[in-house]
């Protein structure tokens, strides 16, 4: 390390690699300290990477919309030329299946808002372009063990079809992160793999640096909690934990890998789908494979862990035959393989699903968190709205009382920062769900 840093960030997810770049573009020296080995090795490189506009918050849908100009433009928001290897946005579009109407209404509201482009399909539409999709709806979904889970619908999709042209998915969410590390180093950041802060050190009611497990003291004068599924871990280290009233823990997540139908070919050209009404998305995967992860439908179980450093991080029969048949129900020729193949890895998750972009209680110490599964496409306006709440509270102002109001960089929007704020209410607009 060259010289002490003005501000530490504990992360290098998605979340905390951005956060440096944009602080270190303000003038400011970073340090990202992280116990994996790498930048992105935790829940972001577990992460399906899909990049969307559709959110059911108006704020949620403003930042994702913001952030989709920095994806097609990925070079040139880092300031990276002649990097031979650059992550690539697939902008394939996003489809919405919703055989209630009721999550479209509110994301055709804001797209309305933002003037964000969307296309409105009925089923003809998606048979040409999906041929191997069945138009039989199974809503709601349900549980494995549920005697009408088998049971072939006679009920036919009459639901709302939205299809979102400015989405798709990263095709490698780690090698993102470390684009991001190298465009940071260029400007003057630096990170330290390997390494566990086991204390946070204050003085007088104000941060003052970390302690490492190999006993390193590294001062500072703020820090930042971008710990992920670990957040809650490290605000408890703070002595914080319960001074907010929006809280996060850790959820245990599965995705699976399947082959394609042989009458279809998983390219990537394929869109993403959304498909509401079997509670399962799903999308391209390199080598004609599709990737496929639950929406969290009210039938199944949240598995909530304790301990992020120790939990089941083998896919479970129950889950993958859930997931797989669910799709199965949508796409009647999927080849199911007699073995499981997917990743399992944690979200971190606030209680209304939300992130919080905020100060907190002790003086220095910043938090990003509550933002795995749902953030990932938001990294880059996250970084800068993160920056201008650091570098305000920094010169003196009260974020609480008076909190950031953002000028979004690509869209003629301001944002009120509040509406992150670790003491805000439960935002009863939200889906509780993600779409890793």
């Amino acid at each position: 390390m060259s010289a002490k840093p003005d501000g530490i960030i504990i992360g290098t997810g998605i979340i905390g690699a951005s956060i440096a770049y944009e602080l270190c573009k303000k003038g400011f020296k970073t340090l990202n300290i992280d116990k994996q080995p790498a930048a992105g090795y935790g829940s972001t490189g577990d992460s399906c990477a899909i990049i969307r506009t559709n959110y059911s918050t108006l704020e949620g849908t403003a930042l994702a919309y913001d952030s989709y100009f920095d994806w097609i433009n990925w070079a040139d928001y880092l300031n990276l030329k002649n990097v031979k290897w650059l992550s690539r946005f697939r902008e394939v579009g996003f489809l919405v299946i919703d055989q209630r109407k009721a999550l479209t209404s509110k994301v055709k509201q804001n797209h309305d808002e933002l003037k964000i482009p969307y296309e409105i399909w009925d089923w003809q539409k998606i048979a040409t372009t999906l041929p191997h999709f069945s138009d039989r709806s199974y809503y709601p979904p349900k549980r494995l063990d549920d005697p009408e889970f088998l049971r072939l619908s006679d009920t036919v999709l009459n639901g709302d079809f939205f299809f979102f042209p400015r989405g798709g998915y990263v095709d490698d969410p780690q090698l993102t992160v470390r684009n991001i590390q190298e465009a940071t180093e260029l400007i003057g950041g630096e990170f330290i793999f390997s390494s566990k802060v086991i204390k946070i050190l204050q003085n007088d009611s104000k941060v003052t640096g970390v302690m490492l497990q190999d006993g390193r003291i590294i001062e500072a004068g703020f820090i930042v909690n971008a710990a992920g599924p670990h957040s809650f871990l490290v605000n408890r280290m703070a002595g914080i934990e319960k001074s907010s009233n929006i809280k996060t823990k850790a959820l245990r997540r599965e995705v699976h890998f399947l082959p394609s139908p042989e009458e279809f070919t998983y390219d990537e050209t394929v869109c993403v789908v959304s498909d509401v009404d079997t509670g399962i998305y799903h999308r391209p995967e390199s080598g004609n494979q599709i990737l496929a992860g639950s929406l969290d439908p009210e039938c199944d179980e949240r598995v909530w862990i304790e301990n992020p450093d120790r939990y089941n991080r083998n896919n479970t029969n129950e889950i993958w035959k859930t997931q797989v048949y669910r799709l199965a129900n949508r796409i009647p020729n999927l080849p199911i393989p007699n073995h499981v193949r997917g990743i399992v890895g944690l979200y971190d998750v606030s209680d209304d699903w939300l992130p919080i972009y905020d100060r907190s209680d002790l003086e220095g110490f910043y938090l990003a968190i509550g933002t795995s599964g749902n953030q990932f496409k938001n990294g880059p306006v996250a970084g800068r709205i993160m920056a201008q709440i650091i570098s305000a509270c920094e010169n003196g102002i009260d974020h609480d009382q008076t909190p950031v109001q953002s000028k979004l960089q690509n869209i003629d929007v301001i944002l009120n920062t509040g509406s992150f704020s670790r003491n805000r209410d439960i935002n009863r607009e939200s889906t509780f769900s993600v779409q890793g």
